[in-house]
């Protein structure tokens, strides 16, 4: 279960609780289950908590033990009974007082209907004995370690285990919010006296999480600030607008405003860190290109890092003609390139002749040097590792970094997993950009989606047909090879259809991106390679088979495939018949707001880590979660950042500490190292 330390047994809390601290009349618990099994679509049992004495009991010493008793309290009776309990029978007696926990649900037996209680859980109870309820905490289980056994470790070493939370909030920020101790908290998450307390108990546990991961963050700002080291890269008044002149466009409000943000950190000997994000189609390559000007008229070389060759030799394409009224002089570097290309080009790089390096890996390879490096730009960042992205910097000694992504981050996970980085946001669309219609289609009509391919070629348009997997040996529901042998054979037997995947040499991708970006191909049937970057104006449709497979920002990605020319433009996405919910696909049918997308998917898919390397799950570790809790994580922010304000290396003998809580916390130590 990932628990291999008592620290992760002390940071391991209960996922909710059952409330015990009352009995409920047996009479009630009996209306509860009849109400309920006479309205359709509602459950046929829940959980129920009672206090009884045994009038009757039955027992059967079969292969599945049953014993059942009848229990009767001031309300009425009802029948307990306890399924496979091996070594229990002959433990319950007439007179007996006991409590039970269990599953209420109405039985059907012989033309009449009767309330039974399931018994998941009991404790007798002497005869002068009064009842005292608790809040029963609930852990994460595993298949051979029950909740109820985590519980009891956890109650057994509490002692040891809160020994493990030194309590590092500064006092001053204990008082600020009302907080009590740290153990005090632990304490009562893990024994509560009632659900409010536990909530109380939770949020100082969450702050103080919170607190820790924003500290890192701001100490790692706050050197990065310290230590400088950048070129300052000062806008000449008039760049922006002579810029705007070389386009055959006007610029967005927002692209306006990212560039003079870009601008503004690049005028500081303190290097810039700064995340752009933007939704498909909002100009971030625009907003690139003007980083690179500013840095050559600074007289400084630029390189950009992207996580694959067509991505890298469509940026190429991309910002060359943007460059050249500029006289920006663009170079690409690639793994593919043959030898004596690739020395040319690093001979370049080091001479100071190339002004831009676009290229993918290649650039970070012990070799690569540069006359004079001062502007890094990383595209797709995520889809680096904290080494990689570090491997470039390292070609210069302070080089401002621009991240770009194009996977919308919701605006609560960026301001706390990113949170060492300044963020900026592209969110407008440039006008023109064609809206793309989303439909959700079952498995059983594809053949009307392809129709649909076909109508659309025989407009002069192009299509994609997305599928997740290569060959069978990947156990996928579709393979792309046997996908590609139907189109060929049966559907598309009159259109060229061309192959694109992972798995190909690089200069065959480049070969048949080539090919359908001239026009060469009709439909291209391709895995998610093409989720990031890929752009053909002509293409009008894009299918996704088996889309339930998907994260829907990743769905939304491909769908960004689509709709760059001025054609309509449709996104099918095809799931299967007995897939029950397609609720969440349908999500991405009602709107083309990748943030709005991307909160949804954050929601279903889980959190991930703060800092480190996983991308979903349950909540990487910290009890706090991102979105239900970001208006605390901002207060746990704001704190954090006045500390550092005040105390930049931490030095003071109160802080001392919070170095302690930067240690203990896997998330603190990643976000010291990760960017």
């Amino acid at each position: 279960m990932g628990i291999a330390t008592p620290r992760d047994l002390a940071t391991t809390y209960p996922r909710g609780y059952r409330d015990w601290r009352e009995p409920t009349p047996i009479a009630d618990i009996k209306l509860r289950a009849q109400a309920r099994s006479s309205e359709p679509g509602e459950p046929e049992s829940s959980e129920e908590i009672a206090l009884g004495r045994v009038e009757r009991v039955n027992e059967f010493r079969g292969r599945v033990p049953v014993v059942s008793a009848d229990l009767r309290d001031a309300t009425g009776t009802i029948k307990a009974t306890w399924f496979g309990r091996k070594g229990f029978a002959g433990k319950l007696a007439p007179g007996d007082r006991v409590f039970v926990h269990g599953r209420a649900q109405v039985k059907f037996s012989r033309g009449s209907a009767a309330v039974e209680l399931n018994v998941l859980h009991h404790r007798m109870l002497r005869e002068d004995e009064v009842y005292r309820g608790e809040m029963v905490p609930v852990y994460p289980a595993g298949k051979e370690l029950s909740s109820r056994a985590i519980r009891s470790v956890i109650q057994r070493n509490a002692d040891a285990l809160e020994s493990l939370l030194p309590d590092a909030l500064p006092p001053e920020v204990r008082a600020r919010h009302g907080y009590g101790s740290q153990v005090e908290a632990w304490r009562e998450m893990h024994q509560p006296a009632s659900p409010e307390s536990a909530a109380a108990a939770r949020e100082r546990i969450v702050f103080e999480e919170f607190f820790g991961v924003a500290l890192a963050a701001a100490l790692k700002r706050a050197r990065r600030h310290a230590e400088g080291g950048a070129q300052p890269l000062l806008a000449p008044p008039g760049l922006l607008e002579e810029f705007e002149a070389q386009l055959p466009f006007r610029l967005t409000a927002a692209q306006r405003r990212v560039i003079e943000e870009l601008w503004h950190d690049m005028g500081g000997s303190a290097p810039m860190n700064r995340l752009l994000q933007g939704d498909v189609g909002s100009g971030k390559t625009l907003v690139a290109a003007a980083t690179i000007v500013l840095a050559a008229r600074a007289g400084v070389q630029s390189a950009l890092m992207a996580p694959t060759e067509i991505l890298a030799a469509q940026h190429a394409r991309k910002l060359a003609p943007l460059l050249l009224p500029f006289g920006i002089r663009v170079d690409a570097l690639f793994g593919s390139m043959g030898a004596r290309d690739r020395e040319r080009t690093r001979g370049r790089l080091a001479s100071g002749e190339c002004d831009l390096a676009v290229g993918t890996h290649a650039l970070i390879v012990d070799g690569v040097e540069f006359a004079r490096l001062g502007l890094a730009i990383i595209d797709e960042q995520h889809r680096f590792g904290v080494a990689q992205r570090a491997a470039l910097r390292s070609k210069s000694r302070a080089p401002h970094t621009l991240h770009m992504t194009a996977t919308p981050i919701p605006r609560t996970l960026a301001q706390t997993k990113y949170a060492d980085l300044d963020l900026s946001i592209l969110d407008e669309l440039p006008p023109g950009r064609t809206p793309v219609e989303t439909f959700v289609l079952r498995q059983s009509r594809k053949a009307e989606a392809y129709a649909f391919v076909r109508k659309n070629v025989a407009r002069g348009r192009q299509a994609y047909v997305v599928v997740p997997a290569i060959d069978e040996s990947e156990s996928a529901l579709t393979s792309a090879l046997a996908e590609l042998e139907v189109l060929r054979r049966d559907v598309f037997p009159d259109l060229r259809v061309a192959l694109l995947h992972g798995r190909l040499p690089p200069r065959e991708k480049d070969e048949v991106m080539t090919r359908f970006a001239r026009g060469d191909a009709d439909v291209l049937l391709a895995t998610t390679v093409v989720e990031v970057g890929v752009d053909v104006p002509n293409a009008s449709v894009m299918v996704v088979l088996d889309a339930h497979r998907y994260g829907l920002a990743q769905l939304h990605q491909l769908r960004g495939r689509v709709g760059r020319g001025s054609a309509r433009s449709y996104c099918i996405l095809i799931a299967p018949d007995e897939m029950g919910d397609v609720e969440r696909l349908q999500v991405l049918a009602a709107t083309e707001d990748g943030f709005r997308i991307a909160e949804e998917d954050l929601r279903l898919r889980g959190e991930g880590e703060f800092a480190g390397t996983q991308q979903a799950g349950g909540g990487g570790g910290l009890l706090g979660s991102v979105m239900g809790d970001f208006a605390l994580y901002m207060r746990a922010k704001a704190d954090a950042d006045g500390v550092i304000a005040r105390d930049p290396e931490l030095r003071l003998p109160e802080h001392q500490r919070l170095r302690a809580l930067l240690d203990a916390q896997a998330e603190t130590r990643a976000m010291l190292v990760s960017s």
